[in-house]
């Protein structure tokens, strides 16, 4: 008899199907609230974000009890134009651009092919106006009981995740099994099945599971496969200058000995490709639309000096290099030249070799005094913008940061200091391990070495956990000077760096990564290019790049104001302990201010700094961090769930095949415990009758012991325990003699049918 509710909203706890169709609504809601979730705690408003997921969750079981289904429906709707509403009004100009029909069909063209939520601008704001509606209706209709409706609001959600990019493999996969699974159990609930019927639907969801990872037919995005690959052989280069909008923290790198392109230049610099604005702890994104070159650009706003660059492209190339900060670009590719919301240039397509372009540009000329008096009135719009840290980092990188820079009385110092230690304190490899979780919390406390990526990720993170708005930058360092005013840039020179913002002054350079490892690394790269295609170009009598300045700066700034004199501990003093639950990494209550800045100006302009160094750290020795051996990967939460359902297959598959009932009766016949003599010898008798249902025959109903065993021929020993049973159970008492001996001669019947694998029980 069933025990399902009447009524279309109650929830019954007794009806196991309905509880395996509301489970299956929890993991499709799971799979696009982890996106969001991510989104908003990047951004730092998850806590917003969930009151406002328990509202809409608690709305939608609330009104699935009362609420007819077409008020359900323009309630839903109306929670959809609410959130947009809300979304517009958040982005400046944003009903301008509503209203302009090219622009708002760009946007959502953009969304639907591969456009990160990441990268919208308010992705905060995004994500807490698009939650309500599907997670409303969804809810809704599970309570109801349309469970395809509520498949679809769901899967119409996760949908649009995966159209976008960032719903991986296995949360994709766990949200079609979800909804899957939704309709599956749904259907039986609605049919009143029962738990046979249920195992059938766990066996497809599995079967869906073992399929994916067979055939990897299930979209997802590519950054999250779900049997993950080793990012081995993949070039610093390819990383950080092919990545477009979006740059991953990886493991190890190689290098690169192929010529980019030339460039004459009146001095050298580093020559910017992009810069990045949103940390997400594992990955850099770049927020915003790019936008048509229209004539110059901007100035900065500080002291800065003219610059003019001629590139010419030795291979196809699909960046505009340029030094910070460019102002004009050539009438040569100004037609296709597009401008980041970062000021940074990209062609709309790919530079041919042999193209020749120019570019002008006015670099920041500020002094370290400059730098030092700038104050820390920062615009809101760049305060909001490049402070932000995910919600998750933990909170010892900003404590240890506060401890380090104790003394630093300016943003400046601030800056100086934290560039310092890194350079000091941390080894350069390219061969290391992707750590899991926030990478800058892993290089400060966990990591020896990294490169450049760990280096600039990791001092944009600690100046941002301190209110000094910082970005992360790519692009080549100067290359091979090869003439007078001439450079050869290759890709080995391809380099991550730090870009600190000075009011009055702008975006300054800094680069934490240390140059010791760099020029045996690049020595050997080009010796392993030469004779292939763009190995060493023409180069005859250049000078190495090692033969250039490492300063960052190339002007006349110095550090008076802050000295060691005057400075005389960066930590202010041994605090004797830890820092935030953390112990001192690389020794920071030794540090001093003459490490942190002794003899350097700004790192600002002009100068030349490092490019990618060797695969071995600076002492020769492999970095690696620590002796421990390999660790083993820690699953995430999707592939755990995604493991339980295949496990809940197979034990259904298993239980209709009556797989689990032969093991269980194989292990029940094995052995029995004693308890009392009437128990002994029922089991006794019970395993006996069992034995010989698998050799003969089953017992009939009506059928007493006795006849049975005659009827199946048993041997004396099979009719001896009849015996005892009858004996018992008619009695309703026994000695334990009996019992003992019941129990015996099953043990050797059991025995007997294991060693030999043949009949038992016949009359000898």
């Amino acid at each position: 008899m069933s025990t399902r509710p009447s009524s279309l909203g109650d929830v019954s706890i007794v009806d196991p199907v309905r509880a395996l169709a509301l489970a299956a609504a929890a993991l499709v809601t799971l799979s696009y609230l982890t996106v969001l979730y991510r989104v908003t705690d990047v951004v730092g408003v998850s806590g917003r974000f969930a009151l406002v997921v328990a509202g809409a969750l608690l709305a939608g079981l609330v009104c699935g009890r009362f609420l007819r289904t077409p008020l359900a429906l323009v309630l839903g709707s109306v929670l959809l134009v609410l959130g947009a509403f809300w979304y517009v009004r958040s982005i400046p100009d944003g009903f301008r651009l509503l209203a302009s029909v090219d622009g708002f069909t760009a946007d959502v063209v953009a969304l639907l092919t591969g456009l990160s939520v990441l990268r919208v601008v308010n992705a905060g704001v995004w994500a807490i106006a698009f939650v309500p509606a599907p997670t409303f209706l969804l809810w809704y209709f599970t309570i109801r009981r349309r469970y395809v409706l509520a498949a679809s609001s769901g899967g119409s959600a996760l949908t649009l995740f995966v159209l976008t990019g960032d719903a991986g493999a296995p949360l994709t996969l766990l949200g079609v099994v979800g909804a899957a699974g939704l309709v599956g159990f749904g259907d039986l609930d609605r049919r009143a099945g029962d738990l046979r019927g249920a195992e059938s639907v766990s066996l497809v969801l599995a079967a869906m599971i073992v399929t994916s990872l067979l055939l990897s037919i299930v979209p997802g995005g590519a950054a999250d496969p779900l049997v993950a690959g080793g990012s081995s052989g993949e070039t610093i280069e390819a990383n950080l200058l092919n990545a477009d909008e979006q740059v991953s923290v990886l493991g190890s790198v190689s290098l690169s000995p192929e010529v980019r392109f030339r460039v004459r230049s009146e001095a050298p610099a580093y020559w910017r490709v992009g810069a990045y604005d949103r940390y997400t702890g594992s990955d850099w994104y770049r927020t915003g639309n790019v936008r048509p070159y229209q004539g110059s650009l901007a100035d900065p706003p500080g002291d800065s000096r003219e610059l003019e660059q001629t590139y010419q492209p030795r291979a196809e190339l699909g960046v505009i290099p340029a030094a910070w900060r460019p102002t004009d670009v050539g009438s040569e590719v100004a037609d296709r030249t597009q401008v980041t919301p970062t000021s940074g240039l990209r062609p709309a397509n790919a530079l041919s070799a042999g193209t020749s372009y120019t570019v002008t540009s006015r670099v920041p000329d500020a002094s370290a005094s400059d730098l030092q008096n700038a104050g820390e009135e920062y615009p809101q719009r760049i305060a909001e913008r490049y402070t932000q840290l995910p919600a998750s980092t933990p909170d010892r990188v900003g404590d240890f940061t506060t401890q380090l820079t104790a003394n630093a009385n300016t943003s400046y110092e601030t800056a100086r200091v934290i560039e310092r230690w890194l350079e000091n304190n941390k080894e350069y490899s390219l061969d290391v391990e992707r750590p899991d979780g926030d990478v800058a919390d892993a290089f400060v406390f966990e990591m020896e070495s990294g490169y450049c990526v760990y280096y600039a990720t990791t001092m944009t993170a600690m100046l941002r956990s301190q209110g000094v708005p910082a970005r992360f930058v790519v692009g080549y360092t100067p290359g091979e000077q090869v003439g007078e005013n001439e450079w050869v840039v290759r890709g080995f020179d391809s380099h991550a760096w730090v870009e600190v913002y000075f009011p009055e002054e702008g975006w300054i350079r800094f680069d934490p990564t240390p140059s010791g490892p760099r020029q045996a690394a690049e020595q050997s790269s080009l010796e392993g290019g030469v004779g292939a295609a763009g190995g060493r170009d023409d180069t005859s009598g250049a000078t190495p790049a090692s033969g250039l300045s490492d300063a960052t700066s190339g002007t006349n700034a110095s550090a008076e104001s802050f000295s060691a004199d005057n400075q005389p501990d960066v930590a202010g003093g041994d605090p004797g302990g830890d820092v935030g639950g953390a112990s001192d990494p690389g020794g920071v209550n030794q540090a001093n201010a003459t490490n942190a800045t002794s003899g350097l100006g700004p790192a600002s302009t002009g100068g030349v700094a490092r490019s990618e160094g060797a695969a071995t750290n600076a002492s020769g020795a492999n970095a690696s961090s620590g002796d421990a051996g390999p660790e083993l990967p820690r699953p995430t939460r999707e592939r755990v769930l995604l493991s339980l359902i295949v496990l809940g297959g197979v034990v259904a598959g298993a239980s209709r095949s009556g797989a689990t009932e032969r093991v269980y009766r194989a292990l029940w016949l094995r052995r029995q415990r004693s308890r009392d003599p009437v128990s002994d010898a029922e089991r006794a008798f019970s395993r006996l009758e069992y034995l010989l249902s698998r050799q003969h025959r089953e017992r009939r109903p009506g059928e007493t012991p006795r006849a049975y065993l005659a009827a199946v021929g048993a041997d004396e020993r099979a009719r001896r325990v009849g015996e005892i049973y009858e004996h018992v159970r008619y009695a309703e008492r026994g000695s334990d003699a009996e019992a003992s001996e019941a129990i015996a001669l099953v043990d050797e019947l059991v025995a007997e049918r294991s060693r030999f694998g043949r009949p038992f029980g016949r009359r000898s």
